[in-house]
Parts: C-alpha cells; structure tokens; sequence
C-alpha cells in the first residue's frame, strides 16, 4: 500500500512542525499512567516511529505490550491494517490506541 500522510482528520496534510496528540484508552492508559501524550515533531513521522516514541516516553511499562495488541486510529480512520511503516502521520493529527475490549 502506498505511503499515507494525513492532517488534523479533514484530510489536509502538512510538512509544518508541530506536534501529534496521542490518545490512549482503557488498559494503554493504564499502562503509561496518563490519557494521552505530545510528540514534538518536524514533519510527519510513521506510524512506526510514534509508537516507539511512545513508547519511549513510559520506560519499564507495560505500555510496549499493550501497544502491541490495540487498534490504532488516525483521526477516524484505522490503520492497523496497514504497514505501520508506510502510514505517514502529520503534526496536527491525532493518533488514538484502543485495547481490545471485552463484551460487546
């Protein structure tokens, strides 16, 4: 799939630095012990790279694992489907980690 760069979730894109608003739900809040995080960037960073920056942030964790396991959204759209690689994120987005969660 080709490499996917998206803005603030209207479909803009950016090169601008800035930063990217991380937002961890359920057990990966628990985990890193706070609701969300900042990343500073100069540009858009992959997917890839927000996570180790995240993961970064939280050392001796279990934030990794947890990771591991959620379904991450840009915006509103999900991308853990695709290469976490090749999904460019732009500062002014937004990247949401949802755990699996029980029931339905």
């Amino acid at each position: 799939m080709d490499a996917t760069t998206a803005g603030s979730g209207n479909g803009e894109t950016s090169t601008h630095a800035g930063t990217i608003r991380l937002h961890y739900w359920a057990a990966a809040k628990s985990a890193a012990g706070v609701a969300g995080d900042e990343l500073p960037v100069d540009g858009p960073i992959s997917l890839a790279e927000v996570v180790r920056r995240a993961v970064a942030l939280h050392p001796g964790t279990r934030l990794p694992d947890v990771l591991q396991t959620c379904s991450a959204l840009l915006g509103d759209r999900p991308v853990t489907a695709e290469d976490p690689d090749a999904v460019q994120i732009a500062p002014g987005s937004t990247v949401e980690f949802l755990p699996p969660f029980a029931g339905g």
